[in-house]
């Protein structure tokens, strides 16, 4: 789902993709953004955050 996100894919398109409905795909990046510790804070932007952690993963691992 990530990978979606970080393709710049909006949460209907991703559903979509994956055949899920919209409302599995906003628990799924919602359970994503409390893994990954990212809270509502005005200042930070969660999906960009999500993603940019996802591409430092990747990229650590070669991928």
């Amino acid at each position: 789902m990530l990978r979606e996100m970080a393709q710049g894919k909006t949460n209907p398109a991703i559903a979509d993709s994956l055949a899920l409905s919209e409302s599995s795909i906003e628990k799924h990046i919602n359970a994503i953004f409390s893994k990954l510790e990212l809270t509502e804070e005005t200042q930070i932007h969660r999906r960009v955050a999500a993603v940019l952690t996802f591409l430092r993963d990747a990229d650590q691992q070669g991928t």
